[in-house]
């Protein structure tokens, strides 16, 4: 059964900005798919189980964005 988690990120402002964050976040281990939406900063993954918020957060980070609070 897949999982569904959506999560905000801040500073996004372009389409390389969502290519940036979805390369990311698909590298981590479990993630079947991510779907980016520019306008509200909302990223929604698709996993086979849930995800370790840390491990979410530190690949936003490594592609340059934040996860809102």
């Amino acid at each position: 059964m897949s999982t569904v988690t959506t999560y905000q990120v801040t500073g996004m402002t372009c389409d390389h900005c969502v290519r940036a964050v979805t390369e990311e976040v698909e590298a981590l281990p479990g993630v079947d798919s991510v779907a980016v939406d520019l306008g509200t900063g909302a990223v929604t993954v698709t996993s086979q189980a849930p995800l370790d918020a840390d491990a979410v957060r530190a690949a936003v980070d490594e592609a340059g964005y934040a996860l809102a609070s």
